[in-house]
């Protein structure tokens, strides 16, 4: 036999050898239905699958804005007697827009607030119960008179000079790093609330004017106090500090809805005409060449303080009839700003806004104001009290004289 035969029939013995235990064990398997124990076949358990999910981080929500989250909720309702506007110092209810740069989206958000928006404010008086030719100047007068009582509500007592100097001298830059800072925007309708959550721990704020309001200061002193029934006892420039009152309690503080976003501005008749009022075509583009030609009177610096800028213009009157100021470095919009406040009040005449310049003309029958002493306030004025030291000084002096010379009679 040869080798190759003797190899064909081992392959073909071992074959039918694995063929008869194969299907020996499946006989074994149906006739005594044999399963292997676990350790040897190891099932996994059915709880890894919920371990698996617990695992697994919980996908978040999807983002809502926050005007969406309040809807089911009742608006916000407000006692506080003026309208709601975005700036209080930067416009004027005087002053009507001719249009409005969007639809009447209100700012607090659809449904937090039971006033209406009509573009460029919050009224306190509703208009829809009352025309504007029946009862709105009455309720006007009134809401003026509750805000008084209010505020002499919550000042009681006015201050001591002492507890003056005391309150001021907390608030000095060495003392505390806490202020509030007023820029471009003035005086708006949010920072009444960031100063009422100074007043709950301190009872003076710190408040430092900058940029465009600072044009008139008297303004923005009289409105600080009107919105929020606090005293201003000190100012040194654009530094202000608001006493709170001695009747005023945290806990009592008026309800204030926040804007959620910066409204449009309204549109405001054109400032600069094509002619000026009484002049001619050709005159009024010889003005306007002349008076950027003119030297200028200073130079404006952004986030300055420009409480000085009316009384130099005034004067400078005086001498020549065209001014020009350089407003290099400023936004187009906050020199037309100041610009409107400087023609109400020096009174003046807007020429151009050409290359970053103010030029303004004092008219053809310029008159000096008779009344400049009352617009303005001085660099450096305490609230406190009328009367300075030095008064009360000499009047200490003039009683101890005549006690004196009625004790030698």
């Amino acid at each position: 036999m040869s080798p190759l035969t003797r190899l064909s029939g081992q392959k073909h013995f071992f074959l039918t050898r694995h063929l008869s235990s194969s299907t020996a064990s499946s006989k074994l398997h149906d006739i005594y239905c044999f399963k292997p124990p676990p350790s040897l076949s190891p099932e996994k358990p059915q709880t890894s699958n919920n371990n698996n999910n617990n695992n697994k981080k919980k996908q978040k929500p999807e983002y809502r804005p926050p005007s969406s989250l309040e809807t089911n909720k009742k608006p916000l309702r407000s006692d506080l007697p003026f309208d709601f506007r975005f700036s209080y110092t930067e416009s004027s209810p005087d002053v009507r827009p001719i249009g409005l740069r969007e639809p009447k989206y209100s700012p607090f958000g659809p449904g937090r607030l039971d006033r209406t928006w009509t573009g460029v404010c919050a009224p306190a008086v509703d208009l829809k119960v009352k025309s504007v030719d029946d009862g709105v100047g009455e309720e006007g007068l009134d809401l003026e008179e509750k805000r008084t009582v209010m505020r002499e509500k919550i000042q009681g007592k006015p201050l001591t000079k002492a507890e003056g100097k005391i309150l001021v001298d907390k608030c000095q830059r060495n003392k505390t790093k806490k202020q509030i800072n007023l820029g471009r925007d003035g005086l708006t309708h949010n920072m009444l609330n960031d100063i009422h959550n100074h007043w709950k721990h301190d009872e003076a704020v710190r408040v430092k004017c900058m940029g465009v309001p600072t044009v008139d200061m008297k303004n923005v002193c009289t409105q600080l106090e009107d919105k929020t029934f606090g005293k201003i006892i000190h100012r040194h420039c654009g530094l202000l500090v608001l006493y709170r009152g001695r009747n005023y309690h945290p806990r009592n503080r008026p309800v204030i809805p926040l804007m959620l976003w910066k409204p449009h501005e309204p549109v405001y008749p054109r400032l600069i005409k094509t002619t000026i009022d009484g002049l001619s075509i050709e005159e009024t583009k010889e003005m306007r060449k002349r008076g950027l030609a003119v030297p200028a009177l200073t130079k404006l610096s952004r986030n300055g303080y420009f409480g000085s800028l009316v009384p130099m213009v005034r004067d400078a009157f005086l001498v020549s009839e065209l001014v020009r100021i350089d407003c290099q470095g400023l936004d187009r919009s906050d020199s037309k700003k100041i610009g409107c406040k400087l023609r109400d009040l020096v009174p003046c005449i807007l020429v151009t806004f050409d290359k970053e310049q103010i030029v303004v003309w004092r008219g053809k029958d310029y008159k000096p104001p008779e009344d400049e002493d009352e617009q303005f306030f001085a660099d450096r004025q305490p609230f406190d009290d009328p009367k300075s030291d030095m008064d009360c000084i000499k009047e200490k002096l003039s009683s101890d004289e005549t006690r004196f010379q009625l004790d030698n009679e």
